[in-house]
């Protein structure tokens, strides 16, 4: 058994892992796989430790196997191939009353506020899980939660077949909202600096424009015909697609913020006023997203396995971490946890 912490300042160590006996109403898992996003490069960074503590174990984006359930588990049997929808909420808070507990006004999120799933071996609540159909594997399980994480911004959007969406940001995340839009029928254009994540967008079918060599948004008035964006994610985090989202969006285009800002950004209100654009926040997800994302995966109507672009054994977490932060780090890494 092993596990990956973090001990602080961009180090992660090897260390023996944990296999608690799971409580009432909780599950042991197997941890197959684990995916690394730009979350846990925020920790990585040491952005985080005051959620963290290091040290700590992190990790969240999974996919594994039941080997044990504590008492009261309905609906769940040792062998079950799950993922984990890692939001622990309180139940008893407004969000919570009203049904949005994925807003929870206590809520912690496992891995960051608690131990998380870069270990052999993870005791979860049961009420987190989905199960896997057969036709997924381990593999493209671990793409489940971030999926989820489009669905859930797809859905707030209120994407419509035939409308045209820009997604500023072509990371991970910007690219699972591009392939779940399109899966809903819409067109779809990547906004992206970074030439391999625009030709990665390319290849997918997407038509993919580079902000630092044009004008982006004559670019999008000429690709709309003069209409503007119906859509637009903001998936980016920076000022610079802050100040574009409002200057691409159509009259009644609506706006989805997607990226968490490091400092408030400016935002153009004048122009929300002025073409009666609408904004909408997205943050992480809700049930019927993880479902909605498995049923992609499983129909295939949305391909996971070309978004990977690495998998590495637990052991070599450093590594990986380093190449994320370099300037070629890839789409999706995965570790290997349980071998």
């Amino acid at each position: 058994m092993k596990s990956a912490i973090y001990v602080g300042q961009g180090r992660f160590e090897i260390g023996p892992g944990d296999r608690l006996r799971p409580g009432p109403g909780e599950v042991t898992l197997e941890v197959g796989y684990v995916g690394l996003c730009g979350t846990d490069l925020h920790v990585y960074h040491g952005n985080m430790d005051h959620r963290v503590c290091p040290p700590g174990v992190i990790g969240h984006e999974m996919s594994g196997v039941i080997t044990d359930l504590g008492d009261n588990v309905d609906g769940f049997a040792k062998g079950d191939q799950v993922v984990v929808r890692p939001l622990d909420y309180c139940g008893d808070c407004p969000a919570c009353h009203a049904g949005h507990s994925h807003v929870c006004h206590k809520l912690k999120f496992m891995g960051i506020d608690s131990s998380g799933a870069l270990q052999s071996f993870w005791t979860v609540k049961a009420r987190t899980l989905h199960k896997l159909p057969a036709s997924i594997d381990l593999r493209r399980g671990a793409l489940v939660e971030p999926l989820a994480v489009a669905c859930h911004d797809v859905a707030r959007a209120r994407v419509q077949a035939g409308e045209r969406v820009v997604v500023l940001g072509g990371g991970p995340i910007g690219q699972l909202i591009a392939l779940v839009a399109k899966a809903r029928g819409a067109e779809v254009l990547i906004s992206e600096p970074t030439a391999v994540r625009r030709q990665y967008a390319a290849d997918a079918g997407f038509a993919a424009f580079d902000p630092t060599t044009g004008d982006l948004a004559a670019h999008v008035t000429e690709w709309t015909e003069g209409k503007g964006a119906d859509v637009v994610f903001e998936v980016a985090g920076v000022q610079a697609t802050v100040t574009a989202m409002t200057d691409i969006a159509a009259t009644r285009g609506r706006i989805c913020m997607v990226a968490i800002h490091s400092s408030k950004p400016q935002v153009d209100l004048f122009r929300f006023f002025w073409r009666e654009l609408e904004l909408v926040g997205a943050r992480v997800y809700e049930a019927v997203d993880f479902d909605a994302a498995i049923e992609l995966i499983a129909s295939g109507a949305v391909d996971v396995d070309a978004l990977i672009t690495s998998v590495r054994p637990i052991d070599e977490i450093q590594k990986a971490f380093e190449a994320m932060d370099s300037a070629d780090p890839g789409m999706k890494t995965l570790l290997e946890c349980s071998h």
